[in-house]
C-alpha cells in the first residue's frame, strides 16, 4: 500500500469533530431539541484547555461534562467552544479547543463518536495499528445503555 500524502486521517478527524461544533452551534442557537443533549469528554491537559485550577487538580487528564439542562453561555468558534456549567453549585467558565475532545455522545439519539486523543502538544496520536484497528467499538453512555462508536480507524481500507 502507498504512502498517504494527503492526510485522510486528519481530514477525517477535521470533519468529525466539525459534527460536534455544528451541534453545539445548534445548542447555542436555541438550546437542545426535544431530548438532545451531549456528553463530552475532553483532555485536561491538552494545549488550549481552560478549566479552573480545582477542576484539573481532580481531573488531571480527563473530564466529561453533561450538556443538558443548565449550562450557561455556551459560545461556539470554529476551533473552539465556551460554557459555564455548576461544579458543586457553583458556576465554571470553560474553554475548550475541539482538538482536546476523546469522545462526544447523544444518548437521546444513541450518537457517539470517539476520537483519538491529542498529544499533550496537540497533535493526533498515532493511528491505531492491529488486527481490531478498523472496528467500531460499543460507547455506553452513562443511563442509557449503548451506541456505537464512529472510529476513524472505520474509515480506512484493510
Amino acid at each position: 500500500m502507498g504512502k498517504d500524502l494527503i492526510g485522510y486521517d486528519k481530514l477525517v478527524e477535521h470533519a468529525l469533530r466539525g459534527v460536534v461544533r455544528e451541534a453545539l452551534r445548534k445548542a447555542a442557537a436555541g438550546g437542545w431539541p426535544g431530548a438532545h443533549h451531549a456528553y463530552i469528554t475532553l483532555r485536561t491537559d491538552a494545549p488550549g484547555v481552560d478549566v479552573p485550577d480545582s477542576l484539573r487538580a481532580r481531573y488531571p487528564d480527563e473530564l466529561t461534562i453533561v450538556l443538558q439542562h443548565q449550562f450557561w453561555g455556551l459560545e461556539v468558534e470554529d476551533d473552539r467552544f465556551a460554557v459555564t456549567l455548576s461544579f458543586g453549585k457553583v458556576g465554571h467558565r470553560l474553554e475548550v479547543p475541539f482538538a482536546a475532545l476523546t469522545s462526544y455522545a447523544d444518548p437521546a439519539v444513541k450518537f457517539a463518536l470517539q476520537f483519538r486523543p491529542a498529544k499533550r502538544d496537540g497533535t493526533p496520536a498515532a493511528p491505531a495499528e492491529g488486527p481490531d484497528s478498523g472496528a467500531a467499538a460499543p460507547a455506553a453512555t452513562p443511563g442509557e445503555g449503548g451506541a456505537e462508536v464512529v472510529a476513524l480507524d472505520r474509515f480506512r481500507k484493510k
